[in-house]
């Protein structure tokens, strides 16, 4: 399954909803998207990935390289709906230090703006209800 990206904008965040497999052949689109998008002055994009069932090396480094290269230019790239295997992912590898990570995308637009209130994603306690069911 090719890897679909539905972009859309709220209050001038990008949200990039992926769908399918971040994996060696699928994720240069996302780095190609989001060098558009910087290009463009659009330096803050939260990344959904609630439609993503896999993420491989290369899917991951992307994500790391998008990551930096947005941080350069003042803005910031957040992770968002990320599945057991992703969160499992982020731990293995410890970027859930590097990505701020949050439950709804209303979250992390908010997470843009310093006078609202924010609710992150809290690892432990999915971590937790995980090993309970």
């Amino acid at each position: 399954m090719a890897l679909e990206i539905a972009e859309s904008v709220r209050e001038d965040v990008v949200i990039l909803t992926l769908k399918g497999r971040l994996t060696l052949g699928e994720s240069n689109i996302v780095r190609e998207q989001i060098t558009q998008l910087a290009a463009a002055g659009k330096h803050n994009v939260v990344v959904d990935l609630g439609g993503v069932e896999y993420i491989d090396s290369t899917g991951l480094g992307i994500l790391v390289i998008c990551f930096t290269s947005l941080k350069k230019l003042g803005g910031a790239l957040k992770l968002v709906n990320p599945n057991k295997r992703n969160v499992e992912l982020l731990l293995l590898t410890k970027l859930h230090t590097v990505f701020e990570v949050f439950n709804e995308v209303q979250d992390a637009v908010n997470s843009f703006f310093p006078d609202r209130q924010i609710k992150h994603f809290d690892i432990l306690s999915f971590v937790q209800q995980q090993g309970d069911s």
